[in-house]
């Protein structure tokens, strides 16, 4: 059974703006460059991967309940290019004329989203690929989940596994939210416990097994990481609940071919004429 293929969206769409020049305009002068190349990279990777049905997922910006636990959760993020934001609020629909589903979590982000449907395909006996530039996400890898992490713009992408993750962090999936409570996350701006940097995050998960019993057997550590564990263990409990995707109730998707005719009249409408052309010249998606 091919894979669903489960897109973060915010991800793909801010990284495609930056790979391609704001010059790259529509038919009423705004930019299109980010909705070119976001939909190019979704265009090839349904090419070489043949899945089933594309989900693109949406979402708040900082889910109101991360917040809530921890305030400065996402404050050092710049804000939207002004470039961006149309392409942002049009892109949406334009999936849609593809295809493509495309799913907004609402107070929640896309990465819990992203979750969600993943997990539904496993239930459903099925596979999924996630597409993000956000290593949260590595919590979701499984036997039937692959996370496709973004490289830099959105030439290619790192797939990691159950093993692949091992690898990065020291730690399984599952330890992710655990592994980020102590080593932090700039990206979202969690400090992560003081004095303690990658290594010692991951010696100390794979001693004990969870950040719980990290910091309940503190007073067995050296005098540094016993302070960073007992002072802090509130504040690190913290750090991994905001870390934890949470569950939206949502179904598997049925099987959906992406629509080339559809794809290439939402293009021209936006003054995208070369990809209009060659959606128009193509039986299928293979053929791009």
């Amino acid at each position: 059974m091919p894979p669903l293929l489960a897109v973060d969206g915010p991800s793909l769409i801010y990284r495609a703006f930056f790979a391609l020049p704001d010059s790259i305009k529509g038919g009423d002068g705004t930019p299109v460059n980010a909705l070119l190349g976001s939909t190019n990279a979704l265009l090839r990777m349904i090419a070489d991967r043949g899945v089933r049905a594309v989900v693109v997922c949406w979402g708040a910006e900082a889910a109101k309940y991360r917040v809530d636990a921890f305030p400065p959760y996402h404050a050092d993020r710049p804000p939207v290019p002004d470039g961006l934001q149309p392409q942002i609020a049009a892109a949406p629909d334009f999936y849609r004329a593809f295809g493509w589903e495309s799913a907004d979590a609402g107070d929640l982000e896309a990465d819990d989203l992203l979750h969600s449907y993943a997990l539904a395909e496993e239930e459903a006996g099925g596979q999924a690929l996630i597409v993000t530039g956000d290593r949260d996400l590595f919590q979701c890898a499984s036997v039937n989940t692959t996370v496709l992490y973004l490289k830099t713009g959105v030439k290619g992408f790192e797939e990691m596994g159950p093993e692949q993750v091992k690898r990065r962090y020291g730690v399984p999936p599952e330890l992710v939210p655990d592994f980020i409570a102590l080593r932090g996350d700039p990206s979202d701006s969690l400090p992560g416990a003081k004095g303690i940097g990658e290594k010692t995050a991951a010696d100390l998960l794979k001693r004990y097994g969870s950040l719980e019993e990290a910091i309940a057997k503190s007073l067995r550590e050296s005098p540094r990481v016993r302070a960073a564990l007992h002072d802090q263990g509130e504040l690190l409990a913290t750090f991994k609940d905001v870390a934890t995707l949470r569950r939206v109730d949502v179904s598997a998707l049925t099987d959906r071919e992406t629509d080339l005719a559809g794809g290439a009249a939402a293009a021209r409408e936006k003054g995208m004429f070369r990809m209009a052309e060659r959606l128009e010249k193509a039986n299928s998606v293979k053929d791009l």
